[in-house]
């Protein structure tokens, strides 16, 4: 029989540094999980991606025991690794900060498909242009697609 679900959570944690700290341990200890098990699962799961910033989405039951789900980094988070940024612009319409290629695009596109909602690597890669642009990043090129 399946385990009855009493919420969910969503955080977003740097893999390889998730400690018992805010934001992780009081969303965890309001929903009465194991924070220092959380912890040592996480890390341990993202010691390959230490650094980056990943978001989690926690299923708490109602025994107070949980499951995990690791996604992949924020765009915004990649395309400011591609541009070798540190943030995006103020004023994204008017002041423009940095650059990327249709490449760098379509390998974040591709790294992040599962966790969009579209079907085909264009719309894929039309979604991560938007967000470059609303960062205030140009795309360098034609579309592949144009």
């Amino acid at each position: 029989m399946a385990k009855e679900v009493s919420g969910l959570l969503k955080l977003q944690v740097r893999g390889g540094a998730a400690n018992p700290s805010p934001p992780v341990g009081p969303a965890l200890g309001a929903k009465g999980v194991n924070i220092m098990e959380f912890c040592k699962q996480f890390n341990a799961r993202t010691q390959d991606k230490a650094g980056k910033v990943l978001p989690v989405v926690i299923t708490v039951y109602t025994d107070k025991s949980f499951d995990f789900v690791i996604k992949t980094p924020p765009a915004a988070v990649q395309l400011m690794e591609a541009a070798k940024l540190k943030k995006g612009s103020p004023e994204s319409n008017k002041k423009k900060v940095g650059s990327v290629t249709w490449e760098q695009v379509r390998a974040i596109a591709d790294d992040k498909m599962q966790d969009l909602n579209c079907f085909t690597p264009e719309s894929a890669m039309k979604m991560i242009a938007g967000t470059a642009r609303s960062m205030g990043l140009t795309v360098k090129g034609t579309a592949p697609w144009a």
